[in-house]
C-alpha cells in the first residue's frame, strides 16, 4: 500500500484545471482498460467542507476526513493506486465539467445517481442510500414542509434537495448557496428560515443545540461515485473493490464509524 501523497496536491484545484485542459503527459490506460489522469494515482474531486462525507483535517494523511473521504482512500488502496483528493465546487462536479476538464478520474461527493447526471457522468453502483431532511432553529414555529409557505429555504445549488425544494416547498422563497457552509452561516445569521437538503448533513448541524431536523423525507436516492463518461473500466475497478470491501466486513466498519446508533 502506498503512502498518499496530497499535502502539497490537495488545493490546487485551479493549477489541476490547467494541466486536464492542456492534457497530461503522465496519463495512463491500465491493463484493465480504466483511464487515469496521472499514472499510478487515483485524483479525486469532492466539494467540501460537507461532513459528515467530507471536511478538511490538517492532521490526517490526506488533509481531509469523512465518510466519503474512508471509502475512497479504502479504493485506492485496493487498487494499489496513490491517492490526491482535490476540493472543487459541486457544480462542476455533478454537471461532469470537472471529470472532461481532466481536473480528476472520480468525483467522492455526496453525490446522488440520477437520470439526469447520468446523461453526463458515468457512475460507481450505490454506496450509501440517503433521505432528504428540513432544518430549522429550534423552537421555530415550522414543524413540517407543509409550514414554509412565506417563508425562506436555504439550498444548495445543483443538489437534489434543491429540487426537491422547488417541487414540494410550496409557497417558499427558495434561497441557493454554492455550499452547506454559506447555507448554514446563513441559518444562523437568520437570514433563510429552514435548510432542506441531505439529513446526514443536517443532523452535523443539531450538534449545537440550536438546531433541530424536524422532517425527513424519503426519497429512494442512493449516493454513487461519479466518473468521466465511456470510462468503464475505472467503473469496474471501483465496482469490484467496493463489492469486496462488502464482502470483507470494511464497509460496515467504515459506515459504523459515522452513522451507527445505539
Amino acid at each position: 500500500m502506498h503512502k498518499p501523497r496530497i499535502a502539497a496536491l490537495a488545493l490546487t484545484t485551479i493549477a489541476a484545471l490547467a494541466l486536464g485542459a492542456c492534457g497530461s503527459d503522465d496519463g495512463e490506460t491500465t491493463d484493465s482498460g480504466a483511464e487515469l489522469i496521472n499514472a499510478g494515482t487515483l485524483t479525486v474531486c469532492s466539494d467540501v467542507p460537507y461532513p459528515p462525507f467530507e471536511d478538511f483535517d490538517e492532521d490526517s494523511d490526506s488533509g481531509f476526513k469523512g465518510f466519503d473521504v474512508d471509502i475512497v482512500t479504502e479504493i485506492a488502496a485496493r487498487l494499489d493506486l496513490e491517492l490526491v483528493i482535490q476540493d472543487s465546487s459541486f457544480d462542476a462536479l455533478q454537471s461532469g465539467q470537472a471529470l472532461n476538464a481532466g481536473q480528476c478520474d472520480l468525483v467522492a461527493s455526496a453525490m446522488t445517481i440520477t437520470e439526469d447526471r447520468a446523461k453526463n457522468l458515468d457512475f460507481s453502483e450505490g454506496y450509501y442510500d440517503s433521505e432528504q431532511s428540513l432544518l430549522v432553529p429550534a423552537g421555530s414555529d415550522i414543524a413540517s414542509i407543509g409550514d414554509l409557505d412565506g417563508k425562506k429555504v436555504g439550498v444548495q445549488q445543483g443538489t437534489t434537495g434543491k429540487a426537491y425544494a422547488e417541487e414540494n416547498a410550496s409557497g417558499a422563497e427558495i434561497i441557493t448557496f454554492p455550499s452547506d457552509a454559506e447555507m448554514f452561516q446563513a441559518i444562523k445569521a437568520d437570514q433563510v428560515d429552514a435548510l432542506l437538503q441531505d439529513l446526514p448533513v443536517n443532523i452535523e448541524h443539531t450538534r449545537t443545540d440550536k438546531f433541530e431536523v424536524v422532517e425527513k423525507f424519503a426519497t429512494d436516492e442512493q449516493y454513487g461515485f461519479a466518473m468521466k463518461k465511456g470510462n468503464s473500466g475505472l467503473v469496474d475497478e471501483v465496482d469490484g473493490a467496493l463489492d469486496d470491501m462488502r464482502g470483507d466486513g470494511t464497509y460496515d466498519d467504515i459506515y459504523n464509524k459515522y452513522f451507527a446508533t445505539n
